[in-house]
């Protein structure tokens, strides 16, 4: 288990700096308003899937029953980011496609995940076993990735709502860029 935390916690690392980095400060994405609402929509999904993993793996124990919603989760991040990639070909269109740096982070993000998730099985056929209930389980988990998940968790919470706003073209949803030069250039 402290292993698959580890490289959950790496996979944050890097899906912040693939968030900051290609989709805001690049691509700029929020403030391309419906041409980008697709995969803001996916991103946005899988925001919210990852804040469970994050703020839930270091500290609580799926027991039972529970892990089939553990793993459906996990399941459904992984349909959601193949449905990404499809997304990103017809929205990247404008800009020439995905950056290749990105592809490069994205293949290494997928190779952590599949990992992270090779790790995590042994726990998850462990509490299968067990009687169903979610359980406080501070097992020994050093201090710096069970925070730090914490910590990215609400950040990528915070990063999906932000996405899903800017998706539905909410007012400002594409600050602090300018939305009409995106939707004028593009148009």
């Amino acid at each position: 288990m402290k292993t698959a935390l580890w490289l959950l916690a790496i996979q944050g690392v890097i899906g912040a700096f693939d968030t900051l980095y290609y989709h805001e400060w690049k691509a700029r994405l929020p403030a391309r308003g419906k041409l980008a609402a697709p995969e803001l929509k996916l991103h946005a999904g899988r925001d919210f899937l990852y804040a469970v993993l994050f703020g839930s793996l270091p500290w609580m124990a799926w027991h039972g029953r529970w892990v089939l919603l553990l793993a459906a989760v996990i399941l459904v991040e992984i349909v959601l980011t193949l449905w990404d990639f499809v997304a990103e070909i017809a929205v990247r269109k404008s800009l020439g496609d995905v950056y290749a740096g990105e592809r490069v982070t994205h293949a290494i993000m997928g190779i952590l995940y599949g990992a992270m998730t090779a790790y995590l099985v042994p726990a998850l056929i462990t509490w299968w076993k067990m009687p169903s209930r979610l359980s406080i389980a501070l097992r020994d988990i050093p201090q710096l990735p069970r925070w730090s998940l914490l910590v990215m968790a609400l950040g990528v919470l915070l990063s999906g709502i932000r996405d899903l706003y800017a998706a539905l073209e909410l007012h400002r949803g594409g600050w602090p860029w300018d939305s009409e030069r995106f939707r004028h250039s593009t148009a």
